[in-house]
């Protein structure tokens, strides 16, 4: 990709689906990915980072299916520097409109000699066999000096010139510990321009982690110095303490545009609901103080400042919450909408359904219509982001019964279907009816999985207000592991599953996200037990 035309604005693009995926617990299926791949589309990302193809056969199907179906975006794949890799990428992302293959390299000594455990001379010549392998199969190629901020600044330098000549049209300049500060970045990046001139042919890219809370600001800070295409993901998602979050990015931007002379394609009133489907789908919760999209962000306690709000709202909110999408919490449907109403409101909301789908999705709704007074946009959005989940694990919750009393221990007995079809079923006592109900879910699926997270939210407000619910399990330990008659798990290793359900009932959804996460961490060990045996195989 070259520079755009116009030099004022900035490319964004969202590495959610591979970076934000890093996230610990996080596992998204090919369906969820797709779902997010498009509302990034409506959002108007430029670029959708979709994966690391080779890193699963799952995630191979997820690139390969986004690259199919999402138009508008450039569609990326990740590959390490090596002939496999960039081949599958390759693979994955061909029949995209707009592909891109990512590969990167480590370029700071300490990733050389104790990860790569190789040299400079080394790293030089597999950058420039990585690119021009790439560049020999997609015409747009990123490259990325993987620790550049922490790597020798004439040897990255060097490194960049190679991949320049080799054909790359984007170098991204990661600060992939998050440790410069936004003076340093911007150091980094303007020395750069001067050392290697050609840079300024090609798209300049930023990738900042917020290990010390500056991804944004060192993203803001690369872009004043001539970078134009900013890295980041929804709601901030990523390894460790994550990546620079794209609303604020947006937003930042769109919001100082007077100071900045920056701008973005983004279609910001898009931006709540993008936040809402990625939290819903990975389970990660959004912070209440979280900034543009924190339950608290536009939220005013003080009467003072509430004061100031009711006389002029720019008193205290430098943005309107309409221009991110916030105002879906309008009343859409009665329990006596039909059916035609549902698909009306649902495609309002960036929802495509007919036939077989908008049956079973009208069907949830009367269910949940029938408990509910009203049901709402945010409702709708839940529903459908739980429909997405249903059963893709290969286990679903049949029934379940749970008897609770402050007089005797709670007891639950459940009903499961394995991924063989197979009903089976188990009861335990558990200390409330939550714990016994996860207890009875292990016993009826003879799978020893521990609790480490557990969460509650509402969906909306009021007594009647959808459950969400998120869980974390995890399989394995290394005194005891996954019981070694599970089906292909493997045995003496940590994994660990989440999933997430929706309901109006609390202990339902708790034990449907229950059964969803153990799904999810038998898949990955599995997964796990194929790439273990593909490795010793000859």
């Amino acid at each position: 990709m070259t520079p755009p035309e116009d030099p004022n604005r900035i490319l964004l693009f969202d590495t959610t689906l591979r970076d934000g995926e890093q996230s610990p617990g996080i596992s998204l299926n090919t369906t969820e990915k797709l779902e997010i791949a498009q509302q990034l589309a409506r959002l108007g990302v430029d670029v959708i980072e979709a994966g690391f193809p080779i890193a699963s056969p799952g995630d191979f199907e997820a690139v390969q299916a986004i690259a199919r179906d999402v138009d508008g975006p450039v569609i990326c794949a990740l590959a390490r520097a090596n002939a496999a890799d960039i081949d599958r990428a390759w693979e994955a992302i061909r029949d995209s409109e707009r592909p891109r293959i990512h590969t990167f390299l480590s370029t700071s000594d300490i990733h050389i000699e104790h990860q790569l455990m190789s040299t400079r001379e080394d790293v030089k010549g597999l950058a420039r066999a990585s690119v021009a392998q790439a560049k020999a199969l997609c015409d747009d190629v990123e490259y990325s000096p993987m620790d550049a901020t922490r790597s020798d600044f004439a040897f990255t330098a060097e490194v960049v010139q190679i991949a320049i000549d080799e054909g790359a049209t984007t170098i991204n300049i990661p600060d992939t510990v998050g440790y410069a500060t936004p003076d340093e970045y911007a150091d980094f990046l303007t020395q750069l321009y001067a050392m290697v001139p050609d840079l300024r042919g090609v798209v300049l890219s930023t990738h900042c982690h917020d290990d010390l809370g500056l991804a944004v600001a060192n993203s803001l800070a690369g872009a004043g110095a001539g970078a134009r295409q900013i890295e980041c993901a929804v709601n901030g998602i990523g390894e460790r303490a994550g990546n620079a979050s794209l609303e604020e990015v947006i937003m930042l931007i769109r919001t100082r545009g007077d100071r900045l002379g920056l701008h973005t394609n983004a279609v910001t009133t898009e931006i709540a609901r993008t936040s809402r489907l990625v939290s819903r789908l990975t389970g990660y919760p959004v912070q209440p103080n979280k900034a543009i999209v924190g339950r608290n962000a536009f939220a005013h306690e003080s009467g003072i400042h509430q004061d100031g709000v009711l006389k002029e709202r720019s008193t205290y909110e430098i943005m309107d919450a309409r221009s991110i999408g916030l105002d879906a919490n309008s009343l859409v449907l009665g329990k006596h909408s039909g059916r035609a109403a549902l698909r009306q409101a649902l495609e309002d909301l960036g929802y495509t359904v007919d036939g077989a789908t908008l049956k079973q999705a009208f069907e949830r709704f009367k269910e949940v219509a029938d408990r509910k007074k009203q049901v709402t946009a945010l409702d709708l959005e839940a529903l459908v982001t739980d429909e997405l989940r249903a059963d893709v694990q290969g286990y679903s919750l049949e029934w379940f019964d749970v008897e609770a009393s402050t007089r005797r221990p709670p007891h639950a007995t459940v009903a499961v279907r394995t991924p063989q079809d197979a009903v089976v079923e188990g009861s335990f006592t558990g200390d409330g009816p939550i714990d016994a109900i996860f207890r009875a879910i292990n016993s009826a699926t003879d799978i020893d999985a521990r609790l480490r997270e557990f969460r509650v939210d509402a969906v909306t407000g009021g007594q009647d207000a959808l459950g969400e619910v998120s869980v974390v399990v995890e399989l394995g330990a290394p005194e005891e592991a996954v019981k070694t008659d599970t089906p292909g798990v493997l045995t003496g290793r940590r994994v660990t599953g989440a999933g997430q359900a929706v309901a109006t009932d609390i202990i339902e959804a708790a034990a449907t996200a229950y059964v969803r996460a153990l799904g999810n961490a038998v898949q990955k060990a599995q997964a796990a037990v194929t790439d273990a045996e593909l490795a010793q195989t000859p």
